[in-house]
């Protein structure tokens, strides 16, 4: 008896996996033609949408659109595509749409709770956009960092430094902070302190500064240059110069102004003092 149940035993397994190997032979070919055609929509699809993106850019360039809006919208229309790609093929494999969706909320919620500041960026993104404060090849700073906008991504602000340093910051700390931007007035003002000994002649030392500035031609003449005598500090006479320029020419007007001016008052023999003090010494 015992071994007839063993008997028994192995043939009602083997009955069962044979019914299961059935069931899983019937369910492959029902289905693998919908899972294959999946996998060809699904690969197909981000082949489109690759080459959809590619012409928006290119539309984009073309129509002569604002450069920070072309990388923003280009990522934002492939991720709202590749999204609902991936809707359509759940739908082609059985997964009910209205469920998924329902599911994609949930996580989506789920997600965002999660990435609270990622969302945040994204919103920054928007409203950078949208208000314009800077744009791609504006120089500004913003958290405490210098440079020129390189690109304008969906989350981040990429700029690089006067040091030739790629810096990343967050969208969100953008549109919620302060933001200096030196480009969007079309000139920049350079703030010089100069200062002559107290023997030099006030208007002749005036004249020859401003005859520096005017000799420049990246020194603009509107709005005028400016000279003033500013403090009579310990050791010299102190004079503000203050030319504008464009942005782009800030460093160079900053460095040959400077330069011009040293070798323009050794010519007038107007000397610059350095720090002294008298001390006098009383004998007991």
């Amino acid at each position: 008896m015992p071994a007839q149940d063993t008997i028994t035993q192995v043939q009602d397994t083997v009955t069962h996996v044979e019914a299961l190997t059935m069931k899983a032979y019937e369910l492959g070919l029902e289905y693998a033609p919908m899972l294959a055609l999946a996998i060809i929509t699904l690969l197909l699809g981000l082949w489109i949408i690759s080459g959809i993106t590619k012409v928006v850019k290119a539309s984009m360039q073309r129509s002569k659109v604002d450069p920070t809006l072309i990388p923003f919208m280009s990522s934002l229309v492939s991720w709202l595509l590749k999204v609902l790609l991936f809707i359509s093929v759940a739908s082609m494999i059985g997964v009910a749409t209205t469920s998924f969706v329902a599911v994609l909320g949930a996580a989506g919620l789920a997600i965002g709770l999660a990435l609270q500041g990622s969302l945040a960026n994204f919103a920054g993104g928007v409203l950078v956009m949208i208000f314009k404060p800077y744009k791609v090849g504006d120089l500004i700073e913003t958290q405490g960092h210098l440079g020129v906008v390189k690109e304008v991504q969906i989350f981040n602000t990429i700029l690089v430094s006067p040091q030739s340093k790629r810096i990343i910051i967050p969208n969100g700390a953008t549109s919620n902070g302060s933001v200096i931007n030196y480009t969007v007035e079309g000139k920049i003002r350079v703030d010089l302190t100069i200062g002559v000994s107290y023997s030099a002649d006030i208007d002749q030392t005036k004249a020859v500064l401003m005859e520096v500035l005017t000799s420049n031609d990246k020194v603009m003449q509107t709005p005028a240059p400016f000279v003033g005598l500013v403090e009579m500090a310990d050791s010299s006479v102190n004079f503000v110069v203050r030319p504008h320029c464009l942005p782009e020419h800030y460093w160079d007007v900053y460095f040959g102004v400077n330069e011009a001016m040293k070798k323009a008052l050794d010519k007038n023999s107007i000397s610059i003092p350095f720090p002294q003090r008298d001390v006098h010494l009383i004998q007991a």
